[in-house]
């Protein structure tokens, strides 16, 4: 008896947090914020810090869940992007804003963690890639629903920077985890072309 209780709270709760889902995009529309921003906030309540008080410890399930969540935000805004001949002609600086941008970014970001928190140059580069790359469902949110007025130029360039950055910013993350792990002494042409082998993959069978 008390095991169908609990399945009928754990549906209860759940149903309300489907619903406070729904919700958040009617408070995100009408107040103009990143449609991401109100989800962390949900979830944070929901979390085991929060009044939720869920203890949620799952991580490969969770890394599952965003990069589906992710591939299908980049699929929707992919599809709602006209290939017209102004985004052809914003592909050289879009290109260079998702790479050589996120890295100097990286670069940026990790100097200043590596001065404010006393972390390691590599742990600084590392929180530097992870938030290197702008949010491309935020991007798209912002451009669509935000009642931004830009320049068709500058918002087609920041739609594809937005939607391209994440490759680059990947790449960095996963070379800063495998020097951290192996060390400074794994230097050479090991990561380099597991990275470059993925790369190729990935190309590969999108293509």
């Amino acid at each position: 008896m008390e095991s169908i209780q609990l399945i009928h709270y754990a549906l209860l709760f759940g149903a309300l947090l489907v619903v406070a889902g729904i919700l958040s995009s009617l408070v995100a529309t009408r107040f103009g914020i990143p449609l991401l921003v109100v989800f962390l906030a949900i979830g944070m309540l929901a979390g085991e810090d929060g009044p939720g008080n869920i203890d949620f410890q799952n991580y490969e399930l969770t890394y599952l869940i965003g990069s589906f969540a992710l591939a299908v935000i980049l699929f929707d805004g992919g599809l709602r992007t006209r290939v017209s001949e102004q985004i052809k002609s914003r592909r050289a600086p879009a290109a260079l804003l998702s790479t050589v941008g996120v890295v100097v970014t990286a670069g940026i970001v990790g100097w200043a963690a590596t001065w404010v928190l006393d972390l390691s140059l590599t742990e600084g580069f590392l929180l530097g890639a992870v938030v290197a790359s702008t949010d491309a469902a935020a991007v798209f949110f912002l451009l669509r629903t935000g009642g931004l007025r830009l320049r068709p130029h500058v918002a087609s360039t920041l739609e594809l920077e937005s939607a391209t950055n994440d490759p680059a910013a990947v790449l960095i993350t996963l070379f800063a985890t495998n020097l951290l792990l192996a060390g400074p002494d794994s230097l050479g042409w090991g990561i380099p072309l597991q990275l470059a082998w993925q790369v190729g993959l990935g190309a590969f069978f999108g293509v």
